[in-house]
């Protein structure tokens, strides 16, 4: 598995419904299909505006957008850190993946009963929280126990990491999330080793009612205000909308889409939050034979953007041919970006820009 979102949940707020409303969204898509890669592992387009002009600009035979992993992990109970349910499922899951899709229930039904008896967003992100502290407890004791004992033959290195794990158990013993702790970038480095569960970057969900699409209900404002206050982001999606929507032909879906008020699905802003959770960035190649966008994490240097194509590409790395995006679509044609001097050779420390355009040198 690469790098990959986990939606999570407490049982019976719609999490199964928007994985599944996302699997079909995926195959409507021309050439790059949902697939299934485990019976709850799929992996979706990203929608990228930008590779299509792309593609009008150079007529491609073939269009290749990027994509996201999306694991859809069981669902959570109470005690899941003590093994309650699914629980040691559930968090083995969760660290196998990079960021977190959290799916919050902010609407109302009498047909579909909460697991708790009444809709309190706050409380079940809550519940949840509270087994991820709890395990991630559990993991910085272990590796505090294990220190200590080095320290003690005055290992440097395990002291060091003992005054960072002295630091983040009080934290976490609070009920605080690992990812709200201020840090140095030293002590980042021994905190990302620990693989905490609260540190994942996160996204809450809020499956609202079709009713509070166009409106922020006080359930939704609840969450908006939480997130601002745990680093994290958030976004308003109706559950069921999506999967009536996942149903349609293209004409259909955009008919109901303008009968909604709604400029487009919420699946697409959830896909490209959940890709932007990953700290990842898009460049692409583009010609006569196929224009494709393609991910790497923020930082990545020119060699290693070539190694994402083929590791040939890298091994082989001369130059790398670059323009923008951006200047491509204001001067009309690459002929033009070339004549107004915008296009430029870059060596091995360059690092690729979300939104590059790239022509890598390299030896076979």
């Amino acid at each position: 598995m690469g790098l990959t979102c986990g939606i999570v949940g407490l049982p019976n707020v719609g999490k199964s419904t928007i994985f599944n409303a996302l699997s079909a969204a995926g195959a409507d898509v021309a050439n790059y299909p949902f697939c299934t890669i485990e019976p709850n592992l799929g992996v979706v387009l990203i929608p990228d505006p930008r590779l299509y002009k792309l593609a009008e600009l150079f007529k491609p035979e073939k269009i290749t957008p990027n994509v996201l992993e999306i694991l859809d992990i069981a669902g959570l109970v109470k005690g899941a850190s003590a093994g309650e349910g699914l629980g040691n499922k559930f968090l083995s899951h969760i660290r196998q993946v990079q960021a977190i899709l959290q799916v919050v229930r902010c609407f109302e039904d009498d047909n579909v009963v909460h697991v708790s008896g009444e809709i309190d967003p706050l409380r079940d992100i809550e519940t949840i929280e509270t087994e991820l502290i709890l395990a991630d407890l559990e993991t910085v004791q272990k590796r505090i126990d294990k220190q200590e004992k080095l320290a003690k033959g005055n290992d440097p290195k395990a002291k060091e990491e003992l005054e960072v794990l002295k630091k983040v158990k009080p934290w976490l013993d609070a009920g605080k999330l690992a990812r709200t702790l201020a840090v140095t970038d030293k002590e980042t480095t021994v905190l990302r080793d620990l693989f905490l569960l609260t540190s994942k970057p996160i996204l809450y969900v809020c499956n609202v009612g079709e009713e509070d699409l166009l409106k922020d209900s006080d359930s939704f404002l609840k969450v908006q205000t939480y997130a601002k206050k745990t680093n994290a982001d958030v976004l308003k999606i109706c559950g069921k909308v999506e999967s009536e929507l996942s149903t349609l032909e293209a004409e259909e879906k955009k008919e109901f889409l303008k009968e909604m008020g709604i400029s487009e699905p919420g699946l697409n802003q959830l896909i490209r939050k959940g890709f932007s959770l990953l700290n990842l960035k898009t460049f692409f190649t583009a010609g006569p034979t196929e224009v494709r966008a393609w991910s790497i994490p923020q930082g990545t240097k020119a060699p290693q953007a070539a190694g994402v194509i083929h590791s040939d590409f890298e091994k082989g790395f001369i130059r790398a041919e670059i323009y923008h995006y951006d200047d491509l679509i204001q001067k009309g044609s690459e002929a033009n970006v070339k004549a107004a001097g915008l296009m430029r050779l870059e060596g091995k420390e360059y690092e690729v820009k979300d939104g590059d355009i790239v022509y890598f040198r390299f030896n076979v």
